[in-house]
C-alpha cells in the first residue's frame, strides 16, 4: 500500500517530535518532511511534493498563511491543513481564502485530528464541527450583504480602484498591489479605504465577495 507523504510545519520541535510521532505510527502515512518556519516549508514542499502539509500559523520569517498562499499558487494541488492554537474568524476565514483545506485546533484528540486529515484527502473540508459553524454563519452574513435588487444599483469605482479591487479579488496583499501597480502603500490604503466605503463593508473580504457579486471583476 503506498502510503501518505506529510510535511509538517511548525516552529516549536518539541510539537513537532509529538506530531511526527502520532503520523509515522500510522499505517497509512510517512512523515517525509519537516520545516520549522513558513519560508522553509515553501522550499520543503517544493523539493518533497507530499501529498499532505500540516501548517501551523505563526511562525517567524513567514508565517503559515504566507507559506499556504506561495505554495498554491507553485502547487495549486497541494493539499494542506492548518494545525494551530489560534481559534479565530479572522484567521480562519483567512486560512481557507488563502487555499487550506481545512483548520484544526491544536487542543484536540489526536484520534479525532487523523480522522478529519483522512476526510481532507478524499475531498472533505477538514473542520472542527464549532468551526464549521462559524463558516456557515459567514457565508449567511455575505448573503445579506447584498439586498434583493441591489446587484442592479450602480456602484461607481474609478478605474485605480477597480485594478486595486481586482488584485484584493485574487488574494494579493497591500505591498503586493502597490508593487503590481508602481503605487505606494499609503496610496494604496486609501484605494482602499474609499472602495470599502462605496461598496457599504468593513473588510477586504466582504469587498472581494461583493465585487464578484456585482461583476466588478
Amino acid at each position: 500500500m503506498e502510503r501518505i507523504r506529510v510535511l509538517l510545519v511548525d516552529d516549536h520541535a518539541l510539537f513537532r517530535e509529538g506530531l511526527a510521532s502520532i503520523v509515522g505510527a500510522q499505517a497509512d502515512m510517512e512523515v517525509v518532511g519537516e520545516a520549522e518556519d513558513g519560508l522553509e516549508s515553501v522550499v520543503k514542499a517544493r523539493q518533497l511534493e507530499p501529498d499532505l502539509i500540516l501548517m501551523d500559523i505563526e511562525m517567524p520569517d513567514m508565517d503559515g498563511l504566507e507559506a499556504t498562499r506561495q505554495i498554491k499558487q507553485e502547487q495549486p494541488e497541494a493539499l494542506i491543513v492548518i494545525l494551530t492554537v489560534r481559534d479565530d474568524d479572522e484567521k480562519l476565514f483567512e486560512a481557507i481564502k488563502s487555499g487550506a483545506q481545512g483548520y484544526i485546533l491544536k487542543n484536540i484528540r489526536s484520534r479525532e485530528m487523523l480522522s478529519m486529515l483522512r476526510g481532507a484527502l478524499r475531498g472533505e473540508a477538514a473542520l472542527s464541527p464549532s468551526l464549521a459553524g462559524r463558516m456557515l454563519e459567514e457565508f449567511r452574513r455575505l448573503s445579506e450583504l447584498v439586498p434583493p435588487g441591489m446587484e442592479e444599483e450602480s456602484v461607481t469605482l474609478t478605474g485605480r480602484e477597480k485594478e486595486v479591487l481586482g488584485l484584493v479579488a485574487a488574494d494579493k496583499q497591500d505591498k503586493e498591489i502597490a508593487a503590481a501597480l508602481n503605487i505606494s502603500l499609503n496610496t494604496v490604503k486609501t484605494h482602499m479605504r474609499n472602495i470599502l466605503s462605496k461598496l457599504q463593508v468593513s473588510s477586504r473580504y466582504e469587498a472581494a465577495w461583493v465585487a464578484r457579486k456585482k461583476g466588478l471583476v
